[in-house]
Formats: structure tokens, C-alpha cells, sequence
């Protein structure tokens, strides 16, 4: 068990140092179009970064919403069976 635990750690760590080189290129990439004029590329990058952020939180929507439903669904049909049987 310790050694997965130190294996996630480590990879967590390494992952980390990975997403900061990739946030600094994009920077670069974004500040050296935007200041040549072309600011469709900056505003495709935010559209995505946009994207990534509220698709997690649509999904844990859509599920949270089926489970209501579900259990609704799953409450009326229990209490018709409960009043059918008196």
C-alpha cells in the first residue's frame, strides 16, 4: 500500500512540473500574437480553457440531475405500490 501511495506521489509531483512548462509556452505563444495583431489564437486558447473548466462541472450536473429523476421516478412507483396494497 505504501509503495502505490509513494508511486502517486511521485507521479502527481512530476506531473506538476510538466503543466507549468506547458502554461509558460502558451503564454509566449499568446503574448507573441497578440502583440502582432492576431488575436484569434488568444481567444480560441481561452474558448478551450473555458471548455475545461465548466465540462466537469456539466457532467457532475447531468448526473446529479439523473439521480433525482431516478429516484422521483422510484418514490411515486413505491407509493402507488403502497397505496395499491391497502
Amino acid at each position: 500500500m505504501m509503495k502505490k501511495l509513494s508511486l502517486l506521489i511521485v507521479l502527481w509531483v512530476s506531473g506538476i512540473s510538466f503543466a507549468s512548462a506547458q502554461c509558460s509556452m502558451c503564454r509566449t505563444t499568446l503574448e507573441n500574437n497578440v502583440s502582432n495583431g492576431n488575436i484569434g489564437i488568444a481567444a480560441g486558447i481561452n474558448f478551450g480553457i473555458l471548455y475545461l473548466f465548466f465540462a466537469p462541472y456539466i457532467a457532475v450536473a447531468v448526473i446529479a440531475w439523473l439521480w433525482y429523476r431516478t429516484s422521483k421516478s422510484n418514490e411515486q412507483k413505491e407509493l402507488q405500490k403502497r397505496t395499491f396494497l391497502r
